[in-house]
């Protein structure tokens, strides 16, 4: 029995959620309503067909072409947290297209063993958790972000971090995956175990996850969470 990725039970994540001892509010700015100035029946036919015409033409057809583009969208945007509303839209637009071209079984597909950095999620708070969170990010400058698929039925995360920018430190996670579907699996993580300098120790429960598989390469794997929220994952190179 195999799969893939993780879920936060609460946030839906491929990373599961490592809490930390302080939480932070993020207040929405006010939306600023402007009045729209009207334009003719022909100028919006026009500009909805154009639209239309750029959407259909902006997304790939082939599967390597959208897996080019859909790496290109989310490299170096520190796992989506610095792309906007928009560009988000646009890698989920690439990510549905890749999703036809999905093997049936994804689950039971030998290419989701190996190790994985995560490179983008649609909420990009979630992965890692509090480590990721608005204040957690000034706190905990994150380095890496990686997840090792080992047969038959382990899970390990790993996410590094700098703290302050001078103390380096790792979160560690271990799981046990169970394949509820063809699509779908789910992975009860042990507490979450802490190292940072010479401090080693683990805090919290146990939690547990879900994930659909909705694509899987041999250089990319995406995921979305059971709250929809979407994840991609590359293929690390071998050191060898």
């Amino acid at each position: 029995m195999t799969g893939v990725g993780v879920a936060s039970s609460s946030t839906a994540n491929a990373f599961a959620k490592f809490p930390l001892p302080f939480s932070s509010a993020r207040n929405s700015p006010p939306t600023l309503l402007l009045p729209l100035r009207r334009r003719s029946t022909a100028a919006r036919i026009y500009a909805s067909a154009s639209a239309s015409a750029s959407a259909v033409t902006s997304v790939p057809s082939k599967p390597d072409d959208l897996v080019e583009n859909i790496l290109s969208k989310v490299m170096q945007t520190d796992r989506g947290v610095l792309l906007t509303r928009d560009e988000h839209q646009r890698v989920a637009e690439v990510a549905d297209a890749l999703q036809r071209f999905c093997v049936d079984e994804p689950v039971k597909c030998p290419l989701i063993f190996g190790d994985w950095d995560v490179l983008y999620c649609s909420n990009p708070t979630s992965p890692g958790g509090g480590y990721r969170s608005a204040v957690g990010r000034l706190v905990f400058k994150t380095k890496e972000m990686m997840q090792a698929v080992e047969a038959p039925d382990v899970v390990r995360n790993r996410v590094t971090f700098s703290l302050l920018g001078f103390l380096d430190g790792e979160v560690l996670l271990k799981g046990k995956l169970t394949a509820l579907d063809e699509k779908w699996i789910q992975v009860v993580f042990e507490p979450p175990e802490l190292k940072v300098g010479g401090l080693e120790f683990k805090y919290g429960g146990e939690s547990e996850v879900k994930l659909q598989i909705t694509y899987i390469d041999e250089s990319i794997r995406l995921g979305k969470g059971s709250r929809g929220s979407l994840f991609v994952f590359q293929r690390r190179k071998s050191s060898s």
